[in-house]
């Protein structure tokens, strides 16, 4: 409970404790006040009375002021009043058995000093009343900073995951966990409809035992906030689920849950799903919570859309891979079956025209000669063009023969460290293969290497290929080097393609590709 303003510190004087009883913004209990006027006026009588056996000729009419004065402070003016005339009456009875002293004047003594200590207590009882007003309302205000602050950090965390494209399967449970702490609620649902109902997609609760299963289709039958949410794309709320009908409310009802705000999360414009508080209270939450929720909501949609984005991005420069990679083997295809077989089959032919040609002239078998061998120097170039386009090494060992290939025919001095003991997918291995090749034949080119080496691993969940050189470094993914390609097809298998390559410290490429990776 936040302390009133006129409540004295730990530690303050006695005074001081005193001077807050009294100067309290509003009076105590009438019944104490009556306590502690007869508690004086019996006090004050004992002591005068004790007093004059000591003091015969003393009045001593001070000490049956201070329960006036007491009960002026702490009390309204009738109680004051009362008290100043029971007090001036005990005064009045000492003198009257003296045989001197009047009533009036110690009447009229008593009820000014009652009147101006009212007086003077009322306008500091205002004061403390404004002071503690003032007091609530700032504590009040501190209280709102505090939440809305926890609010804003809670976006801005969901906020940073969303920035870093973090997965959704990791954004959602952290969404629902921020808004609950965030509004101080006690349950929420992350939903995602799907037919005439929906899906939580994560979920959050204090109890456990009232999570809804991820996965689980609910009915979105009745009244219920995500069913409203989904017919009008708005915000809605249920301040009470028992005046709710149908399934969903009755289940909240069962799970004790009483009260129900959401908002919509919309993607592309329609609404993919709701973002929802339940709270077990008998209040109904506040009326700006929907602000909140709309909030997360708004990130979470956010999310999907970047999401989705990012799908069909990958989607689609797997599409063009694969074409790609299709098109080389038509080609491949084409050469081997058309070109090359057809330059075989002239080569056999001007081999038996030469064979039956006369020996004089002697220039005709000459240019018969320079024909035949410029045909198979032709059918030799064909051959390197259709293994650089498809490598037959790859197709027919794998991944780590390839490699093993490109390290020998490489002008640069390569040392291998590769372990690929099995088959990978054939979009993986086609992939891999052509970032050693490409990083090889940059090495020869542009790096002034004197040795490269390639290290090659498989685990159980990816591909890491690493290929360094110590060559003059500064090389960069674009500048006509390859890599560019390379790159865009590394990341439509899921995969990362790092370059690492300071002026005079050589060039490295690292690649980490998926196994699980499409067409792999």
């Amino acid at each position: 409970m936040t302390p009133s303003a006129t409540e004295p510190r730990a530690g303050a004087p006695v005074r001081d404790r005193l001077l807050a009883l009294l100067l309290r913004p509003t009076p105590p209990p009438t019944r104490w006040g009556v306590l502690t006027a007869i508690a004086f006026i019996a006090a004050e009588t004992l002591i005068v009375h004790v007093l004059k056996q000591v003091a015969p000729d003393d009045a001593f009419g001070a000490i049956f002021l201070l329960g006036v004065l007491v009960v002026s402070a702490g009390w309204g003016f009738r109680l004051a009043l009362a008290t100043s005339v029971a007090s001036a009456m005990a005064y009045v009875w000492f003198h009257v058995n003296e045989g001197s002293g009047s009533l009036v004047p110690a009447v009229v003594v008593f009820l000014t000093l009652a009147l101006l200590t009212n007086l003077l207590v009322g306008q500091a009882r205002l004061r403390a009343a404004e002071a503690m007003q003032r007091r609530i309302e700032a504590d009040v205000a501190a209280e709102l900073a505090s939440v809305l602050a926890g609010q804003q950090a809670a976006l801005r965390r969901v906020a940073t995951l969303v920035a870093r494209g973090a997965v959704l399967e990791e954004l959602y449970p952290v969404a629902v966990a921020e808004l609950a702490r965030g509004l101080g609620v006690q349950h929420v649902n992350l939903l995602r409809f799907a037919g005439d109902g929906c899906i939580p997609v994560a979920t959050y609760d204090v109890n456990p035992a009232r999570m809804l299963a991820v996965g689980e289709f609910v009915a979105l039958e009745g009244d219920s906030v995500a069913g409203t949410v989904r017919r009008t794309a708005q915000p809605s709320r249920i301040d009470d689920y028992r005046n709710a009908h149908g399934s969903t409310a009755s289940r909240l009802r069962d799970l004790g849950l009483r009260c129900g705000v959401g908002a919509p999360i919309i993607v592309d414009g329609v609404v993919w799903g709701a973002m929802v508080v339940d709270c077990d209270t008998e209040q109904p939450l506040p009326g700006r919570t929907e602000d909140r929720v709309a909030d997360f909501a708004d990130l979470v949609a956010t999310a999907v859309a970047n999401a989705e984005t990012r799908a069909e991005l990958q989607a689609s420069r797997a599409r063009i891979v694969t074409a790609a990679d299709q098109a080389r083997r038509r080609f491949e295809r084409d050469l081997h079956d058309g070109a090359q077989q057809r330059i075989v089959s002239l080569g056999l032919e001007l081999r038996a025209l030469e064979a039956s040609a006369p020996d004089e002239p002697a220039e005709l078998r000459e240019q018969l000669g320079a024909i035949i061998d410029g045909l198979g120097h032709l059918h030799t170039d064909l051959q390197e063009l259709s293994r650089g386009i498809h490598p037959a090494i790859l197709s027919r060992g794998g991944l780590g023969p390839a490699i093993k290939t490109l390290a020998r025919r490489s002008p640069v001095p390569v040392t291998l460290d590769v372990e690929v003991d099995r088959r990978l997918g054939e979009s993986v291995e086609v992939a891999a293969y052509y970032v050693v090749a490409e990083a090889l034949t940059n090495a020869a080119k542009y790096a002034q290497a004197a040795e490269v080496t390639v290290w090659a691993r498989v685990t159980d969940a990816d591909l890491a290929l690493r290929i360094a050189d110590d060559g003059i470094g500064g090389a960069g993914a674009g500048g006509g080097s390859g890599l560019i390609g390379l790159k865009d097809r590394v990341e439509a298998l899921s995969g990362h393609l790092g370059l690492v390559s300071e002026s005079g410290a050589g060039t490295t490429i690292s690649v980490t590709i998926p196994l699980t990776a499409p067409g792999g």
